[in-house]
């Protein structure tokens, strides 16, 4: 009999031990499947997922900027390659603009291990943080929307928090005009809404729509906000941390010589004990990074024009910026520096 209340006691400290100790570790966490904003104010989100061709990404920038409207980018790592130097520009445009992961080659992640959809995350995070300096966390779209338990839980643990959906799809890739595309949006649109078109010049009635869409919207007393300001997530430009297993808020805060409360406040947490794996934490008092130097090993059959062109500057400049005086000198498995 005394034995039998000991076990009960025992059990009785364990499950309220997470509410005594910092000590405890995280666990896992999925991510959250978002189809829109939880919200009554008359806010709305663009987004453009960009394939391989960005066909209309100059277009399309150069529209939101006339308009001073802000949107969400979802970049695939095929894109990343193909034009690097539009991604940079949509990084670097104004108003800012936000990044979010695509996948590396736009696969079906239902059909994919933990494991592949991981990689296909960190390839597309690391040539993008490569190209522009910026992180894709913590947002993640499913590349044609397909998603499951397993997606959401591998996509977690990679630290994309949320996988954002839509609640107004434009069909653009269909190529539909304008016209349809207007028909599809303006009616239908709703507080929150998050609204998908593309890049790619399968899409050409996106262009062509898009100022009509924006001053429709705006009539009707929209705002456009970004995917982070939508959701209230933490702004991208800040110092972030993704959370690891045996990770406690006391550990991270001792790692960036923060206070516990002013981390805890600065990612709205209320209960110190509480944090997942994947979770992306907001370090208060820091400032974005630098952007990283972008380098290419010269392959067979390159020339400096060939490289100057894929990243879209000068033979000169890139000639310059490695020091080479001799413009058709170049060899195979050389690193070259590409200029800002």
């Amino acid at each position: 009999m005394h034995g039998k209340w000991i076990r009960i006691i025992m059990i009785m400290l364990i499950s309220l031990f997470p509410f005594f100790s910092y000590g405890l570790t995280a666990d896992a966490a999925s991510s959250t499947f978002v189809t829109k904003g939880s919200t009554t104010s008359k806010v709305v989100a663009l987004t453009f997922d960009d394939g391989a061709d960005g066909g209309n990404i100059t277009k399309i920038l150069s529209i939101l900027k006339a308009n001073n409207v802000k949107a969400t980018f979802f970049l695939t790592g095929t894109g990343a390659n193909n034009h690097p130097q539009l991604i940079k520009n949509i990084a670097t445009a104004t108003p800012t603009h936000q990044l979010g992961n695509h996948s590396y080659t736009h696969p079906d992640f239902t059909k994919l291990t933990a494991t592949q959809m991981t990689s296909e995350l960190s390839k597309t995070e690391n040539l993008i943080k490569s190209l522009t300096g910026r992180t894709t966390k913590p947002i993640f779209r499913a590349p044609f929307g397909a998603s499951n338990s397993a997606v959401l839980a591998a996509v977690g643990n990679a630290g994309y928090t949320k996988t954002i959906q839509w609640n107004i799809d434009t069909t653009d890739w269909k190529g539909i005009s304008s016209t349809a595309i207007l028909a599809r949006v303006v009616p239908n649109i709703v507080p929150g809404s998050i609204v998908l078109m593309h890049t790619g010049a399968g899409a050409p009635g996106t262009p062509v729509a898009l100022p009509s869409m924006i001053s429709q919207l705006k009539a009707k007393g929209y705002k456009f906000v970004t995917i982070s300001e939508l959701l209230k997530l933490p702004p991208s430009g800040s110092k972030t941390y993704t959370v690891k297993s045996g990770d406690t808020l006391y550990k991270i805060a001792n790692l960036y010589n923060v206070t516990v409360a002013a981390l805890a406040k600065a990612n709205n947490i209320t209960n110190y004990n509480l944090i997942t794996v994947g979770q992306v934490l907001v370090i208060p008092g820091t400032t974005p990074p630098p952007p990283t130097t972008v380098t290419y090993t010269v392959k067979a059959g390159d020339t400096l024009y060939s490289i100057a062109t894929k990243y879209g500057v000068t033979v000169t400049a890139l000639a310059s910026a490695n020091k080479i005086t001799n413009v058709n000198l170049i060899s195979v498995g050389q690193v070259l520096v590409i200029p800002k």
